[in-house]
């Protein structure tokens, strides 16, 4: 379930990052098609966007051009549902992923061991506020649940 706050920084995430990786579009020709006048029915007399440059994105656009073979990543969050490195961590973070299918097949789940702890966390979300709305639902199976910040890849957002 995707927000359209979500849809809209995701598409325009993706714009920015095929903008920077195609060769024969620069950046001032992506602004430009950005700005041009759009009719529709609900907006008869045109729609325009103003595309205003924030400080360094050309760098940004330029730095991700240049790394076309890495997943592109943004900062996001994601609630961790189990963290622990006791002797059981590897079945109860087992345990916690079932139960957690069980009952949120719809959102997705990251089970991982990072030397000594297994972790479980679930969600891809752009925002705290996302995260603490998601920990929200969660709380009656997972009352002890957090949301931790992490980086997350842009094909995990499109999933």
């Amino acid at each position: 379930m995707i927000t359209i706050c979500k849809r809209i920084l995701i598409s325009a995430i993706l714009l920015v990052v095929s903008a920077g990786v195609a060769e024969a579009q620069s950046l001032g020709a992506f602004k430009q098609q950005l700005a041009r006048e759009v009719v529709t029915p609900e907006a008869p007399e045109g729609a325009r966007v103003e595309v205003a440059e924030m400080g360094s994105a050309a760098d940004a656009v330029e730095a991700l051009s240049n790394h076309n073979n890495a997943p592109a990543r943004i900062r996001g969050y994601r609630v961790c549902i189990f963290f622990d490195n006791g002797q059981d961590a590897r079945a109860g973070a087992m345990e916690a992923k079932t139960l957690f299918q069980e009952h949120y097949p719809d959102v997705k789940l990251y089970m991982v061991y990072e030397n000594p702890y297994f972790r479980v966390t679930v969600g891809n979300c752009l925002t705290i506020e996302e995260a603490i709305i998601l920990k929200g639902r969660l709380a009656t199976y997972f009352p002890k649940a957090f949301p931790k910040s992490e980086e997350l890849a842009l094909s995990d957002l499109l999933e």
